[in-house]
């Protein structure tokens, strides 16, 4: 019984995955991309994107992604909903099982992105995406200037968040569960010094307020020690609580770190410890975590992988 294998399989179709979809497309690979749970990827959740090149006057996220799956269409890419729920890459050609079938591929780009953690309060999902709740200070936060905007967390990621927005917010109240932050002794002195920014120590977020018509209006705090809760006016809510990068199928196949990202090997932000497979994108990439680099790494995932395939001649 015969088999066909795919000459690449891109799992994922956020910014890494469709760039990488572009690139191997016009390679007249016939790239198959496999869509996941969301397809299109975190983007589609945000109402206006003002940082991705060539956009002056900035472009809703769900458009930008609908724009780049036409160019990969464009250039004979195609699309299957499918999420992949386990593989084998012991041998070749490199196995990927999902809900309804076993597909067989030469090369594999996972660009299957990273989730960012949330605390599940009531309103938080209710104004995530362009409503006033964001996990992104660079995305984001020039839509806060002269605004004021809380940070809720207590490490590296979130002393990062509360100094960028300090360019543009009034205020920036940095909400932490504990009395000392997690961050740096060097970040932590830093960020606690800066007069824009103030603390609300012991505090744990309970309730994102606001209305439907306005967003977010402010935020409800308890704490920790003595059980008293207090509202904090606000327009903006930043959660900076960490990223959970969407690994797990992977993880037993392909090398990743003690946070669950993908280890690139040889120097390459893109190649894995298993020959023909490749990482672009958040999946990779806990440092900056953008659509532009994640577009940049799907185009250096997509010429790795041209470049295995001729010299496997394929």
């Amino acid at each position: 019984m015969s088999f066909s294998v795919e000459n690449i399989v891109i799992i994922g179709t956020g910014s890494a995955g469709l760039t990488a979809a572009v690139y191997t497309g016009r390679a007249n690979l016939s790239p198959l991309l496999l869509e996941g749970t969301l397809p299109g990827g975190q983007l589609t959740t945000t109402s206006e994107v003002e940082n991705f090149p060539g956009f002056p006057e900035g472009i809703d996220g769900f458009q930008l992604m609908d724009n780049l799956r036409k160019q990969a269409a464009k250039f004979g890419a195609r699309f299957e909903q499918a999420r992949v729920e386990s593989v084998d890459f012991s041998a070749g050609p490199l196995r990927l099982r999902t809900g309804e079938r076993e597909i067989l591929a030469r090369t594999v780009v996972i660009a299957t992105g990273a989730a960012p953690r949330l605390m599940g309060v009531p309103g938080e999902k209710e104004y995530f995406g362009g409503k006033g709740v964001t996990t992104c200070a660079t995305c984001d936060g020039a839509f806060y200037r002269n605004m004021d905007v809380v940070v809720v967390g207590g490490g590296d990621s979130a002393c990062e968040e509360a100094m960028f927005l300090t360019r543009f917010a009034s205020k920036v109240t940095l909400i932490h569960r504990r009395d000392t932050l997690r961050a740096s002794k060097i970040m932590a002195e830093r960020t606690l010094a800066h007069p824009k920014i103030q603390p609300a120590w012991n505090s744990v977020l309970t309730e994102v307020l606001g209305t439907p018509e306005g967003g977010v209006s402010g935020v409800k705090v308890k704490h920790a020690k003595t059980g008293a809760e207090s509202v904090i006016p606000c327009k903006g809510v930043f959660m900076a609580i960490g990223h959970v990068p969407n690994t797990q199928p992977f993880a037993q196949a392909v090398d990743v770190d003690e946070n669950g990202y993908f280890r690139p090997v040889d120097g390459s932000q893109v190649k894995t410890n298993v020959p023909g497979v490749f990482v672009a994108g958040d999946c990779a990439d806990h440092v900056y975590r953008q659509a532009i680099t994640a577009a940049g790494m799907g185009c250096q995932a997509a010429i790795e992988a041209e470049r295995w395939l001729a010299e496997h001649g394929a």
